[in-house]
């Protein structure tokens, strides 16, 4: 039978949180680090960029942060907002983020969740489509982002700023009450407010509604996913299982956007564990991040945490990092790392450890993550089998690859720690069962020899209620079965191993047919040149009307910069992708990688144009996951694929 509780009776959210509060009551929950000063630093090219020095991280124990969250609902309530009202959270990840969480599950408010890079009609549509009144935000997005929207926005009335500064927002329309979180906490710790109303009438039953999460969108307007209180659990009892020993002494370290399911599944696992969460960012977690000073440590260095997860973007940025500071090294220095790297390889195959090596040559690399990591974690997106080779034997550490998605609490399946095969994702976890169903278009089917293949279907308890006010989308992609069990419809291809473990071949949305009548799978021709070096980033291209493949490139800087010397071509990054005999020699390349990974003639691109931007969700070419946005791409690439094309 499927597993859908991880101990007995603790059946919603604000019980698992009580859960911890009475088993760990006096040991570290949230950390968050103190920022002693902030500076603006000159870049060479005249560009300005935002330096902190950082201290200690600052604890909250769990029964503090049982008291902050209580207040924080009842002060809420005290504002207005009702149970099985939605309420908002629109906010960089940070422990204010999972208080105004656990206030909400508490209280029986819905939380809906927006990423934080969403473009304002997508936040508008998400806020307006949920009906919210209250919204939860930081002193930063109410500026930057909500500020210009609030007009669209007519139903809301009270925003509550986590950060400590202004009360007052000369600026904002009428109508609209500015308040922060201490505040609100003040107003819920009264006598008149915190006696209101018995929390027992209010409490959510397992089948309501916890989160309502929005989806980043890669395909048009974001969807809200209705989450209840027992898929969430569900969710987590099932991850949780793939974790060996996990327990209050392990710390994980969290940076992703909390608005994700992949974070918050995460951070719910450790907090049912009483395990301590520090917050970084994606720009101060390690000592060369972005925004850390020259010298003063990253968030990795100070939290050394034993739990991390990761996108494949940030692991494939480890990666190239480290790989170029190899290149740098002696001859000497060099082979000794190739030799210990390959032996290691070796080793792991065979199932042996290699303690000298990880002592002697490796232990500077893994002090990059703060050195004490026991499992890292990754998903969103496929990750290619080079970093993960490479993140298992340089971090002296597993890398489990988890599948799941917003509509399945981002459980699905999760590889085993000691399962050191790479591309695969590992097998279904405790709480779903998975089947595979024939996909004639794409000629995928579960009788094909020797794996069965087709589209992935996941069922369970972790299987979501459906789409917020979306019946029509609900009929296409769940359903529920002659045994009453829920399923979702992945549109995903996957095939499974003969030891019960799957590995996400396709997608049927990426699905272009050429003009002489082959099939053409994006997703697949880009996973094949992810792995060559000097691409950062790629997004294949197809038109059904031409016969070939096209491509936009994001080179690496510094990989390209060197090809330009060897080739005698001089120029700034942005002169050197606009050169044509530079995008000759980098399509040179990337053909052969494309032989080198068995793509068929009519999927290797035949044109490509370089990009000397980098694709972040801030640019809108990707989502919060880094997964990419194939419309908004098209539209910003127009010119030149009609250049491709023979249109220009």
């Amino acid at each position: 039978k499927l597993v859908s509780l991880l101990h007995e009776g603790v059946d919603t959210l604000d019980k698992v949180f009580e859960y911890a509060v009475v088993h760990f009551p006096q040991r570290d929950c949230l950390g968050t680090r103190e920022v002693l000063s902030e500076e603006d630093e000159i870049q060479p090219n005249g560009k300005v960029f935002k330096k902190v020095i950082l201290g200690d991280y600052n604890w909250l124990s769990y029964e503090d942060t049982f008291h902050l969250s209580q207040r924080f609902g009842s002060g809420l309530a005290a504002l207005g907002q009702k149970p099985l009202c939605n309420i908002a959270v629109f906010c960089e990840t940070r422990a204010e983020w999972i208080i105004a969480a656990q206030a909400c599950f508490m209280y029986n408010f819905p939380l809906v969740t927006l990423y934080s890079t969403l473009g304002g009609a997508a936040i508008a549509h998400g806020l307006n489509e949920t009906e919210v009144t209250h919204i939860i935000t930081s002193k930063d997005l109410l500026q930057s982002r909500l500020k210009a929207i609030l007009m669209d926005v007519p139903r809301l009335k009270h925003i509550i700023v986590v950060d400590k500064k202004p009360t007052s927002w000369p600026d904002l329309p009428r109508g609209i009450m500015v308040h922060n979180m201490a505040a609100v906490q003040e107003l819920g710790s009264k006598p008149e407010n915190s006696k209101s109303q018995p929390l027992c009438q209010i409490r959510p039953v397992p089948s309501d509604i916890a989160v309502i999460m929005y989806t980043s969108g890669s395909t048009g307007i974001p969807k809200g996913v209705m989450i209840s209180h027992s898929n969430i659990i569900a969710g987590i009892t099932g991850m949780a299982e793939r974790i060996p020993n996990l327990n209050e002494n392990d710390t994980y370290i969290g940076y992703l956007p909390l608005a994700h399911v992949l974070e918050l599944s995460a951070e719910l696992v450790c907090v049912s564990h009483g395990c301590r969460i520090g917050y970084s960012s994606p720009q101060t977690l390690a000592d060369q991040s972005s925004k850390i000073k020259k010298g003063s440590k990253g968030d990795t260095s100070v939290l050394r945490p034993t739990l991390m997860a990761a996108v494949p973007e940030i692991m494939d940025r480890i990666y190239k990092n480290v790989m170029t500071k190899v290149e740098e090294m002696s001859s000497v220095q060099k082979t000794l790392f190739v030799l210990a790297y390959n032996y290691k390889m070796e080793q792991i195959s065979k199932g042996y450890s290699t303690p000298l090596c990880d002592r002697l040559v490796f232990r500077k690399v893994r002090s990059l993550l703060g050195g004490n990591t026991r499992v890292l974690w990754s998903g969103g997106a496929p990750l290619s089998a080079a970093t993960q080779r490479f993140m298992n034997i340089c971090f002296c550490c597993p890398v489990g690859q988890g599948y799941g998605l917003t509509e399945t609490c981002g459980a699905g399946t999760i590889s085993e720690l000691s399962d050191y095969s790479t591309g695969r994702v590992g097998a279904p976890l405790v709480c779903s069962e998975i089947m595979l169903k024939d996909w004639e278009e794409g000629g995928y089917f579960s009788t094909d020899k020797p794996n069965p293949r087709g589209e992935i279907l996941i069922g369970g308890p972790n299987v979501t209620m459906g789409y917020y006010k979306n019946e029509q989308k609900n009929r296409e992609d769940f359903f529920v079965d002659a045994n009453g069990q829920r399923w979702f419809c992945t549109g995903d291809i996957g095939e499974f191993h003969h030891d019960g473990c799957l590995k996400i071949i396709d997608r049927k949305k990426d699905l272009v047919k050429l003009q002489a009548g082959e099939y053409v799978s994006l997703g697949k021709v880009e996973a094949v040149l992810k792995n060559c070096p000097l691409i950062d980033n790629i997004c294949a291209y197809a038109n059904s009307d031409e016969s070939y493949v096209i491509g936009f490139v994001v080179p690496n800087q510094k990989q390209l910069t060197t090809l330009a010397e060897q080739k005698g071509i001089r120029g700034s990054l942005e002169e050197l992708c606009n050169h044509a005999e530079m995008e000759k020699e980098v399509l040179h390349i990337i053909t052969d990688a494309a032989v080198t990974g068995k793509l068929e003639r009519f999927e290797i691109p035949k044109k490509i144009c370089l990009s000397p931007e980098p694709w972040t969700p801030e640019t809108g070419l990707v989502t919060d996951a880094f997964k990419l946005k194939r419309k908004e791409l098209k539209t910003h690439y127009q010119d030149d694929i009609e250049r491709m094309y023979g249109g220009k």
